[in-house]
């Protein structure tokens, strides 16, 4: 089973190819507005660097978020259109139970929280067990309206500090533990979901409305004078 992941849900481009025992080579860049450019060459060098063709991968799996929409955006397009070139399945895997495989160890045996910027003074944010199992979330709020007690992971622990726990590693998910992860679960037999984007609000985008008139508003007939 040889898995091609990558995540564009957050300023880290993240790029890694392997199977469910090792990661073969992986790749992460932080630049927020260069993901589209980014993503295309990260995997034409990860395959290259790891000595596999694209005609090799078993299935492919990008970060589903939630994150901002064109960042997102970038990761999901890309996993459909290399899925349906070589005839292999898409997958999503949620970006912040990425992280929080990560920082399992970090959060030292408590529930912990992952947080990453939702821009607008908010985060996304999912809670967890100390063994890294999603317990709620995902979902987006204001900082300071979640627990305080609590070790947080990601980049909204750390743009947030002083509203949130105390910041724990990752700041940013990781390809290659994506690979690890959905690379066993689909040589179990288990299923993923699809390709398809957590947003969890609207983009900031706004479709325009109509112009409004240049012409003076007409005016208002006058009453008439009623005659005795």
């Amino acid at each position: 089973m040889l898995v091609l992941a990558f995540d564009t849900a957050t300023p880290a481009v993240t790029v890694a190819v392997g199977t469910p025992e090792r990661v073969l080579a992986c790749q992460t860049t932080v630049d927020a507005r260069r993901q589209g450019e980014l993503l295309a060459v990260s995997i034409g060098k990860v395959l290259a660097e790891a000595g596999v063709a694209a005609s090799d991968l078993d299935a492919i799996v990008s970060g589903a978020g939630p994150g901002p929409y064109t960042g997102l955006r970038v990761g999901l397009v890309t996993a459909r259109v290399l899925g349906s070139a070589l005839g292999v399945r898409a997958y999503g895997v949620c970006t912040l139970d990425v992280i929080a495989a990560d920082a399992a160890p970090a959060a030292a045996g408590r529930e912990f929280l992952v947080a990453t910027d939702a821009r607008r003074r908010e985060v996304y944010w999912a809670r967890y067990s100390p063994a890294g199992q999603r317990l709620s979330g995902p979902g987006v709020a204001a900082p300071a309206t979640l627990p305080a007690d609590l070790p947080a992971a990601g980049e909204g622990a750390l743009v947030y500090e002083g509203l949130m726990g105390g910041p724990i590693p990752p700041r940013y998910p990781s390809a290659g533990t994506a690979v690890l992860l959905c690379a066993k679960r689909l040589a179990a037999g288990d299923s993923l979901p699809p390709a398809e984007p957590l947003y969890l609000r609207r983009p900031d985008a706004r479709v325009p409305g109509p112009p409004k008139s240049v012409l003076p508003a007409p005016r208002a007939p006058e009453a008439q004078k009623s005659t005795a």
